[in-house]
């Protein structure tokens, strides 16, 4: 272009655009599940990574379908949260790899105890491990023996917060048991818990509200039934307008109790499904007749599916505006 001279009005119109939508793009939250087969949800599938606008990333209930520390969907991991202690959130045992497959043939077979693969994965990435209740203590012990710096396993109570990065933590309460299995323990007093049928206590299971810098409030439910705080504390005083919420069912809410509280309770503007324990896509496509499915069908907002590996981006409202 020569001197003095200026863009045409059009031209000038579509770059703004442009540039306002690359702007709003960078000021949205990330989450990138990491399930055991890519393009799909499948039973175990537990994993997601969120990102902050600033590029903190937290990850949520590693469970069994991250691949270790070594996994190279992880990257940079700052920070983990766990809603509570059993095998399938904490990991146990997981995947050698991500698979290309379909749900059915996920197995997982590199046993993770007794440090756990939360544990593991805090130890490689140099991450903090932020959960509430009684369960700091049992993560600081297995960061220690591991080499860690032990206060990496940081306490958020009901009702406090913690920020890390530009991410504000906090824990809120959620109805489901969090033993610590002997195995998770290991030596004499594993082998004691074992042999008489007891797990350790770890006190209550929690669930996560998180601010992001960009104004998002998201709440992860962990594994919990109905609570009366999913009204009072998660929308009443938090006012989430993300969910990430459990539909599994027998062990957790169902589809329909699930689709009751984020109708009635929370009234996010979307949600993401999780736990749903059974394969739920195939070619990446929602299975008829599943809880994904029915879940769906009866919330009244949008439902989006954590396809292992896409990543989704959504906006201070909690809106999708990409790829979900």
């Amino acid at each position: 272009m020569k001197p003095g001279k200026t863009l045409p009005y059009f031209v000038a119109v579509a770059l703004s655009a442009l540039l306002f939508n690359q702007s709003a793009s960078a000021a949205d939250v990330k989450i990138t599940p990491l399930g055991s087969q890519q393009g799909e949800f499948c039973q175990l599938d537990r994993a997601l990574v969120l990102e902050d606008p600033d590029g903190t990333r937290i990850l949520y209930d590693p469970g069994r379908t991250v691949a270790g520390a070594e996994d190279p969907r992880l990257g940079k991991i700052d920070v983990i949260l766990v809603s509570h202690m059993h095998g399938d959130h904490v990991g146990d045992k997981h995947i050698e790899a991500p698979g290309d497959s379909d749900c059915k043939s996920t197995s997982f077979p590199i046993n993770a105890l007794p440090n756990t693969n939360a544990a593991n994965i805090a130890h490689a990435k140099g991450a903090k491990i932020v959960t509430g209740s009684e369960m700091p203590k049992f993560f600081a012990s297995k960061l220690k023996a591991l080499g860690s710096d032990p206060k990496n396993s940081q306490l958020v109570r009901f009702g406090a917060s913690r920020m890390i990065g530009g991410v504000t933590i906090t824990t809120v309460p959620a109805v489901h048991s969090n033993g610590i299995s002997g195995h998770m323990i290991g030596g004499e007093l594993g082998d004691m818990l074992n042999a008489a049928g007891l797990t350790a206590y770890a006190g209550p299971p929690t669930g996560y509200v998180l601010t992001f810098s960009n104004g998002l409030v998201a709440y992860l439910s962990g594994d919990t039934g109905i609570t009366a705080e999913q009204e009072t504390v998660v929308n009443d005083h938090y006012d989430a307008k993300l969910v990430v919420i459990n539909i599994g069912d027998t062990f957790t809410t169902g589809p329909t109790e699930a689709a009751w509280v984020v109708n009635e309770l929370i009234k996010p503007n979307s949600v993401i499904a999780s736990h749903a324990n059974q394969p739920s896509t195939r070619n990446g496509k929602v299975i008829a007749g599943t809880r994904v499915d029915s879940f769906s069908k009866l919330s009244k907002m949008p439902v989006h599916v954590p396809i292992s590996g896409r990543t989704m981006s959504f906006d201070s409202r909690g809106k999708c505006t990409g790829e979900c």
